[in-house]
C-alpha cells in the first residue's frame, strides 16, 4: 500500500522515503514539491478545501492513479492515501469511563448520610442538600466512600428509608449517569409491553463512545447483552433501527462535513421518504440517520428544508409512524437544537392530564448532570413557553420532599 507521509531531517523514516531538507511531502520517492506555497503532484498544485487537500483543476494522480474523496480523506483507489490524520474518536461523557475517578476525601458527605437516614426517621432535607449537587465522578467516589467505610450499601439505605418518586430521584442520582441508563434501558424492555420513551431517551442520538460503555456495563449487571433483550421486545422493523444505533459506528464528531457528501445524503432521505408514491425505504433513511455524525446530521437537516422547502422531521412523519417515527424525530430535534429537545420533553412529561412522574424524574436528573446544557435548556423552555422551568415543576409536583429534590436538581 502507497502511503502519504511527510518526513523531516532528523527524525525517523524508511529508505523508501529518505527525508527531504525542506520537509517535503513523498510518495514512492516523488517529492511533493511546493509552489507558491502548496505542494504540488504531477505538476498540479494541491489546494486546501473544506479541510483536505484537492487539486484546483480536478483529482491529483501519483503514477496515474486517480486519488479519490473516501470518508473525508483521500485514498488510492487500492489502499488509503491520507492527507490528513484520522478523525479522532468523541471521548465518553463524564462518568461513562470507568477509568476515569474523583480525588478526594467523601467521608464527612458519608457520614453525613448515614446520619440523615440512621434511627427514627430521615432527614430528607440533608439527603438532597447532599445528593443534588455532585458530579457524576464526584457521585462515584461518594457511593464508593459509603459503602466502604461504613460497610453498607447507599443504595440500598436509600430505598429502605424513602419512598415514592423522591426516593426514585434520590436513587437515580446515586447510580450515576451510566448505570441509571442501563437501570433504564432494562426497565424498558422488562415486563409488559416496551417502554419506548425511556429506550429513545437514553439511546437516541448518543455518542459511539457512551453506546459501548452502557453496552458493557448492560452485560456486567444482568450477564445479557443488552442488544439480545431489545430485540427481543421491538417490532422487526424498529429492531432494525436499534441494532444500527447499538452498532456504535456513527461518524465521529470530528468528521469533517463535506458538502457533497451532505447533498447526496439529502437526495437520498427525499427519494427515500416524501420522494415516493407511498411508504419509505426504512433501511436507507435509517442507514444514513444513524450512522452521520451530530454535525452532518444538522447539515443534513438543514440542506434538506433549502432544498425542499419542507423540512425532514415532516417529511419522516409523512412516511413513519409509532415508536419508529418517534426515535427517527427525535434523532433529527437531538442533533439540531438539543436544549430546546430536552426542554420540549420536559414539558412533555408535565403537559396533558395527570404527570408522568416517573419520566420526569429521569429526564431532570439526567439533564443535571451537564450544568452548562442545564442552562441552556431552562432558557429554551422560559423562550418556548413563556415560563419559568423551575416555577413549572414547582407548579405540577404535590409532594414537598419530591418537589424540593427536582428543584434542587434544576437550580
Amino acid at each position: 500500500m502507497e502511503r502519504l507521509q511527510r518526513s523531516k531531517a532528523g527524525e525517523g523514516h524508511n529508505s523508501s522515503n529518505p527525508p527531504l531538507s525542506n520537509g517535503a511531502l513523498r510518495v514512492n520517492n516523488q517529492a511533493l514539491q511546493p509552489s507558491n506555497g502548496a505542494p504540488q503532484v504531477n505538476n498540479r498544485s494541491l489546494q486546501p478545501s473544506n479541510g483536505l487537500l484537492q487539486l484546483s483543476n480536478g483529482p491529483p494522480q501519483v503514477n496515474n492513479r486517480s486519488l479519490q474523496p473516501s470518508n473525508g480523506l483521500l485514498q488510492l483507489s487500492n489502499g488509503a492515501l491520507r492527507l490528513i490524520s484520522q478523525v479522532h474518536p468523541t471521548p465518553p461523557s463524564p462518568g461513562y469511563d470507568p477509568r476515569a475517578v474523583a480525588q478526594g476525601d467523601a467521608s464527612r458527605d458519608a457520614k453525613a448520610l448515614r446520619a440523615a437516614m440512621k434511627g427514627f426517621g430521615t432527614d430528607e432535607r440533608a439527603l438532597i442538600a447532599i445528593l443534588a449537587k455532585p458530579d457524576p465522578l464526584q457521585m462515584g467516589l461518594l457511593r464508593n466512600t459509603y459503602n466502604s467505610i461504613l460497610r453498607r450499601d447507599l443504595l440500598s439505605d436509600i430505598e429502605s428509608e424513602t419512598s415514592g418518586y423522591f426516593r426514585d430521584g434520590l436513587m437515580s442520582l446515586v447510580r450515576g449517569p451510566l448505570a441509571q441508563d442501563v437501570y433504564n434501558v432494562n426497565k424498558a424492555v422488562s415486563g409488559m409491553g416496551t417502554k419506548e420513551s425511556l429506550l429513545n431517551d437514553v439511546l437516541i442520538g448518543r455518542t459511539n463512545a457512551d453506546i459501548r460503555a452502557i453496552k458493557q456495563t448492560y452485560y456486567n449487571q444482568y450477564h445479557r447483552t443488552m442488544e439480545s433483550d431489545i430485540r427481543g421486545d421491538l417490532s422487526m422493523k424498529t429492531e432494525k433501527l436499534f441494532d444500527m444505533i447499538l452498532a456504535a459506528t456513527r461518524a465521529e464528531e470530528a468528521t469533517p462535513i463535506i458538502p457533497q457528501e451532505i447533498e447526496r445524503h439529502v437526495g437520498d432521505l427525499y427519494a427515500a421518504t416524501i420522494g415516493r408514491s407511498q411508504g419509505a425505504d426504512q433501511i436507507t433513511v435509517c442507514g444514513i440517520l444513524t450512522s452521520r455524525s451530530t454535525g452532518q446530521i444538522r447539515a443534513i437537516a438543514q440542506q434538506f428544508e433549502a432544498r425542499y422547502h419542507t423540512t425532514l422531521i415532516k417529511a419522516l412523519e409523512r412516511r413513519f409512524d409509532g415508536h419508529m417515527e418517534d426515535a427517527l424525530v427525535l434523532l433529527i430535534k437531538r442533533a439540531s437544537d438539543p436544549a430546546m429537545t430536552d426542554a420540549e420533553q420536559l414539558e412533555s412529561a408535565m403537559s396533558g392530564i395527570g404527570t408522568q412522574d416517573f419520566i420526569l424524574v429521569q429526564r431532570i436528573v439526567r439533564i443535571h448532570w451537564n450544568r452548562q446544557h442545564l442552562d441552556q435548556v431552562k432558557r429554551a423552555y422560559q423562550h418556548r413557553y413563556k415560563k419559568d422551568l423551575i416555577g413549572r415543576v414547582k407548579g405540577e409536583i404535590s409532594n414537598k420532599h419530591y418537589e424540593a429534590l427536582m428543584v434542587a436538581c434544576l437550580s
